[in-house]
Formats: C-alpha cells, sequence, structure tokens
C-alpha cells in the first residue's frame, strides 16, 4: 500500500530542500521524524510537516500500521519563482525572482498494492 502527501509552492528553494529529502529516502517513518526533529535546516521542518501529514493519511484513511511503513519515494521539484519587482533609475523595474519547491512524499508497507494474504498463502 502507498500513501502519499504533497507540499506545494512552499517558499524554499529547491537545492536545500533536496539535501534534507535525501536524509530520509528509504528510511522507516520513526527513523525519517527522529532525523528531521534534529536537523537544523529550515527544509527539514517543512518535510517534517509533510511526513506527519503522511502518516495521518495512512492511519485515517487506510488504518495501516505505521511501524511497518518507510519512505518510498520523496521528490522534490521546482515551482514556479515568485515574483517581485525593485524600482530602480529612470522609471525602471527589476525583476526579482524567488524561488519555489514542489514536494512530495510517498509512504510505504512493501507489499504490492494487488497483493491479497488469503489467497496467495496456499
Amino acid at each position: 500500500m502507498e500513501v502519499s502527501a504533497r507540499l506545494r509552492y512552499a517558499r524554499i528553494s529547491t537545492r536545500k530542500t533536496r539535501l534534507a529529502a535525501d536524509m530520509i529516502r528509504g528510511r522507516h517513518v520513526e527513523e525519517a521524524a527522529n532525523a528531521l526533529a534534529f536537523t537544523p535546516r529550515r527544509a527539514a521542518q517543512l518535510l517534517g510537516k509533510v511526513l506527519n501529514s503522511a502518516i495521518a493519511n495512512a492511519q485515517t484513511n487506510f488504518g495501516a500500521d505505521i511501524d511497518e511503513m518507510y519512505v518510498s519515494k520523496v521528490l522534490v521539484d521546482e515551482a514556479k519563482p515568485f515574483r517581485r519587482y525593485r524600482a530602480r533609475a529612470r522609471g525602471r523595474g527589476a525583476r526579482i525572482l524567488k524561488p519555489q519547491t514542489h514536494v512530495s512524499l510517498t509512504l510505504s508497507d512493501g507489499r504490492d498494492p494487488g497483493w491479497d494474504r488469503d489467497e496467495n498463502e496456499s
């Protein structure tokens, strides 16, 4: 079973977020939560919120056992930049581009979605 959560248009650089995402990819949920909690980066705090959201989705929607779940995928993509303008000389304006990020996190318990325990035990 796979459960996912997304964070869109986060006001942080994609490059900075990928550093924190690489730490938790492939880890069990509890390990990943501890690693993010003790990492002094803003991206780790945002990824912690996405991880907690995915855990809540798994428990609420599927009644999943969190002890068996691990972080199977963490995708960090670039979003459309946030644009500002700064006044310049002679009535001109200079564009300021502030980076934004999309984060998609997927938890899995390692089972195939079509797998049924009763049919395959014989």
